[in-house]
């Protein structure tokens, strides 16, 4: 069978069929279109039609190919992890906005896949960055990344906080679980095949950021920054938090499509 036949028999849609085949055949997706003629080995049609009804049935597609592209990053995902998305690079860039050149240190929590931890590492070498997670899996998947891009970052396995010192942090980074327990939200797309430890906050989907921002400042050094990922609906309510926390200079940054995602604030006590 070609390469063209069988993307015409792929129970999934054309744009996600030629991305699983290229992956299987370990080729670009241009190939596809050069060589679409050509048959293709019976080994490689099976693994394709494995892939895709897998990919039919719900899978994400970074979990049946091993890895999501993030920042400049190949990262590793599996089922123990959050799949990173774009909006989460947004932290990323205001967190290297927030440190001062020289070392700094910096802790993200629930760490997962390692994507934001690593990301900060990449582009500032000369950080001490720590990632924390109560999931010893994900702190695997997160370990392989740390070895594979020689990205040195401490993992430690903890609830939070519970896993490092106080008063001990340039930058609390994190994009913990923020969506209620009953949102609607979690039937669709990829998020039925993510774990639900890194997706659902509580019930309403605030408890987990408001306890962050509230333990921050015990760990926060004078004038470090504490930065949060949430649900586009909830920047109002976190910045209420932050600020009646006491964090000064809070301020929503927006995501790609327009939408407050992330809020921040400085501890200056």
């Amino acid at each position: 069978m070609t390469a063209k036949e069988l993307l015409a028999r792929a129970p999934i849609g054309r744009t996600e069929a030629e991305i699983l085949l290229a992956h299987v055949l370990g080729v670009q997706r241009a190939w596809l279109f050069s060589h679409g003629d050509e048959g293709l080995a019976p080994d490689d049609e099976q693994a394709f039609m494995v892939h895709a009804r897998a990919r039919a049935n719900g899978e994400p597609l970074a979990y049946l190919m091993g890895y999501r592209d993030f920042w400049s990053l190949r990262l590793i995902v599996d089922q123990h992890v959050l799949i990173p998305r774009r909006e989460t690079e947004h932290l990323v860039e205001w967190a290297l906005e927030c440190l001062d050149s020289g070392p700094q240190k910096v802790l993200d929590l629930g760490t997962g896949s390692g994507a934001i931890a690593l990301a900060c590492k990449s582009e500032r070498p000369d950080l001490s960055v720590t990632g924390t997670d109560q999931s010893e899996q994900a702190l695997a998947c997160a370990r392989r990344n740390s070895e594979a891009l020689g990205l040195d970052v401490a993992w430690r396995q903890g609830s939070w906080f519970d896993a490092v010192d106080e008063a001990d942090w340039d930058l609390v980074v994190s994009n913990p679980p923020y969506i209620g327990a009953h949102d609607t939200h979690l039937t669709q797309g990829d998020l039925p095949a993510e774990p639900d430890s890194a997706l659902i906050g509580g019930e309403t989907g605030l408890e987990m950021l408001e306890y962050i921002v509230t333990e921050a400042p015990s760990y926060l050094r004078s004038h470090g920054w504490l930065l949060v990922e949430h649900g586009f609906d909830q920047a109002e309510q976190v910045s209420t938090l932050l600020t009646h926390r006491g964090f000064s200079n809070v301020a929503i940054r927006e995501d790609w499509s327009g939408q407050p995602r992330i809020s921040g604030g400085q501890w200056l006590y």
